[in-house]
């Protein structure tokens, strides 16, 4: 298991926490002075008032939390967040408001979820030619629906 080193860059943040033994995300928590409110349509940044020290050769990938996304219409505004191994500012999480509805954020409520992943670094270069598939340039639903 991957070790994290965490900087609380204000004493009341929240370090992230599983919710289960199985859990793939952390929670991450928002850190605000006071309520954060969100008209319909609108994207503000919570601040965690953490910075990490993601391990080379992994992410720090920030997704929603479901029963906010599901529920209040709260998400992070570019669907998934990337913390950088080499990152070493503030995790802040842009959630949108995709309710019709105001919604509102509370100091130490559970925002986002943080999965640390291993990735694979490739080397792109050009090429004339690609190998033949039986899919070919099919795309956006080309294979059909079932």
């Amino acid at each position: 298991m991957p070790k994290i080193a965490v900087k609380k860059l204000n004493e009341k943040a929240i370090l992230p926490t599983y919710g289960s033994e199985f859990s793939a995300g952390a929670d991450l928590y928002a850190l605000c002075e006071e309520d954060i409110l969100f008209l319909p349509g609108e994207t503000k940044f919570v601040h965690t008032g953490l910075a990490m020290e993601i391990p080379e050769g992994y992410a720090g990938l920030i997704y929603a939390r479901s029963g906010l996304a599901c529920k209040r219409g709260l998400a992070p505004a570019n669907k998934v967040g990337v913390v950088d191994a080499d990152y070493r500012g503030e995790v802040m999480v842009a959630l949108h408001n995709h309710s019709d509805s105001v919604q509102k954020i509370s100091a130490g409520e559970r925002i986002a979820q943080l999965v640390v992943t291993p990735f694979l670094k490739a080397e792109f270069f050009e090429e004339e030619t690609l190998s033949d598939t039986v899919r070919g340039e099919g795309g956006f639903g080309s294979t059909g629906r079932k």
